[in-house]
């Protein structure tokens, strides 16, 4: 299940992700359970993680950020090229805090 957030805070957090370093490379085994492992502890430490897809990757940016974001109930802020970034706040104590949108349901 993937995580929606509304445009204008997908808008703050692209702003964020500008800054950020690839974290985690998807290389020619694809989206793997330990490469989603290892996504699920990024986002629960860091919330906004930059995921590169390596030219020898079976699947798009695209195809595996739809992935990892149903497998780990993330939302997806951006895919550009074979980079993409994805948001989940952490369980406890979430660091980035979104702005609040007036008339938004949620």
């Amino acid at each position: 299940m993937t995580r929606e957030i509304h445009p204008k805070q997908r808008a703050y957090l692209r702003s964020m992700a500008n800054q950020l370093a690839s974290q985690i490379h998807i290389g020619k085994e694809g989206l793997t359970d330990s490469v989603l492992a290892q996504l699920d502890q990024t986002l629960e430490a860091k919330e906004l993680v930059k995921i590169t897809c390596l030219e020898t990757a079976p699947q798009t940016a695209r195809e595996a950020c739809e992935v990892a974001c149903d497998a780990l109930n993330a939302a997806p802020v951006q895919c550009i090229g074979r980079k993409f970034v994805v948001y989940r706040p952490k369980k406890k104590d979430p660091v980035i805090v979104l702005p609040r949108i007036r008339g938004a349901r949620g």
